[in-house]
């Protein structure tokens, strides 16, 4: 039997949400959710619906909103947000189990909808628009869907069909997929394809998912290696996995990382210091899960080089899509290297020595520091270490009793009511971050 899969959407959900907390229309009413501490060189993170019918794109900076246009700007809240699609998952609750629900993102949900349709005796498109209704009328925000019979053709059915229905729904089989998305461009407004793969594919010959159903499958392999499959699948509207994979699916190696944006460039000997913090908190998180780590990596993006006058140097290929402008690759914009650990630790000064070891032996001391990102693998439980002659137990108890009560200081009265010097430190971010939710104010 065919099944049948919705992928519902919350439309311009952070703006939607601010409009409807203010009691206004996101249909009528024009604005922007954006910091405006950070200047008008900020990314609009959302904008209403009002907004785009002037013509405005979603994940624009605020300066690059045309001038005449009036409009409210509201700080970001996520915490907010997340209250709200809470409530939304638990009114999609009142209709399906949650094994049948996948969370995408924190607008956006996967529902295998295959074993309710003889239950409420309703076609899938029915049941779209009626879940639809539902969030419109108990919440004030507008959901589009996607209908598919796997799950690859109902996200293609919302992100590209289901913009140019009159009632937002769009919906796909694998026929009509062959006939609306083969020729379809943009290759990538199409799940899964990014500009870094959309460039491949041109060099290929392929420019739409047409294009792609036509190559040669060897030449993919060639090309894509183990994830040409997935190329294959899709140029053909095919997509094995279901909700229960999904829901069954366990990987085989865990990490656990952590990474910023730095609001400005940083010195090498600033970005040391906020990396400090970044494996301060790792460490700690370590210890609260019970676990400990065997590797480590470390990821420093460089800023973009300006000439002696201020002026940027050679523009780098950029691409512009929904959401938003970003570079095209970043070969050569940053230093990244990882390392296997002597042996398996969650002590906080042996990852703060083993990063700063990393971080001197890549990053270029001359050039100024953008981003950095700390991850760290081959996580086990503690209880599973191995002790070595060099292994110190009575010491590494009296670190992890610190790190406990540490952490509990923090849970009681908050992130920052207990930290290390390094923290107020001028180049420190730690404590802007600990009152942030997701890199944003709550």
């Amino acid at each position: 039997m065919d099944r049948a899969y919705l992928c519902i959407d919350l439309k311009c959900f952070y703006a939607s949400v601010e409009c409807v907390d203010r009691g206004r229309d996101p249909f009528e009413h024009r604005l922007v959710v954006a910091d405006p501490s950070r200047g008008r060189k900020t990314i609009c993170l959302a904008i209403s619906p009002a907004m785009k019918e002037l013509g405005v794109r979603n994940r624009c900076r605020v300066f690059e909103i045309p001038d005449g246009i009036d409009y409210e700007m509201a700080r970001p809240r996520m915490r907010r947000y997340m209250e709200v699609s809470a409530d939304i998952y638990a009114r999609y609750l009142r209709y399906f189990s949650p094994e049948d629900i996948h969370v995408y993102s924190v607008d956006e949900v996967f529902i295998d909808v295959t074993p309710y349709l003889a239950l409420y005796g309703k076609t899938p498109r029915e049941l779209a628009v009626e879940l639809v209704d539902m969030v419109r009328r108990e919440t004030g925000i507008c959901a589009t869907a996607g209908i598919g019979t796997n799950l690859f053709l109902a996200k293609v059915a919302l992100d590209v069909t289901a913009k140019h229905a009159p009632d937002n729904i769009g919906e796909l089989d694998e026929e009509r997929y062959k006939c609306l998305i083969w020729p379809h461009r943009p290759i990538t407004d199409i799940w899964g394809i990014g500009p870094g793969i959309a460039r491949r594919l041109a060099q290929m010959g392929a420019h739409d998912m047409g294009g792609v159903a036509l190559l040669s499958e060897q030449a993919l392999y060639d090309e894509f290696g183990v994830n040409a499959e997935l190329l294959i699948d899709h140029a053909w509207g095919v997509e094995p996995c279901t909700m229960a994979q999904i829901h069954a699916y366990r990987p085989k190696a865990h990490s656990m990382g952590s990474g910023q944006v730095l609001m400005r460039d940083y010195s090498f000997e600033e970005a040391r210091v906020v990396l400090r913090e970044m494996v301060d908190n790792l460490a700690l998180e370590l210890v609260d899960k019970g676990l400990v780590c065997g590797h480590i990596a470390l990821f420093v993006g460089y800023a973009h080089e300006r000439g002696p006058a201020g002026e940027k140097g050679a523009a780098p290929e950029t691409f512009t899509g929904e959401h938003g402008t970003r570079v095209v690759g970043r070969r050569g914009e940053g230093a990244n290297a990882s390392r296997k650990l002597a042996e398996a630790t969650s002590s906080r000064a042996a990852l703060t020595a083993a990063f700063l070891a990393l971080y001197a032996e890549i990053v270029d001391p001359n050039r100024a520091v953008r981003r950095v990102n700390i991850a760290v693998g081959e996580l086990v439980p503690e209880e599973y270490v191995e002790l070595t002659l060099f292994s110190d137990p009575a010491a590494d108890t009296a670190e992890k009793s610190l790190a406990r009560a540490e952490m509990a200081v923090k849970r009681r009265f908050g992130k920052n009511a207990l930290l290390r010097g390094t923290s107020y430190r001028p180049a420190a971010t730690g404590r802007e971050r600990n009152e942030q939710v997701g890199g944003h104010h709550e």
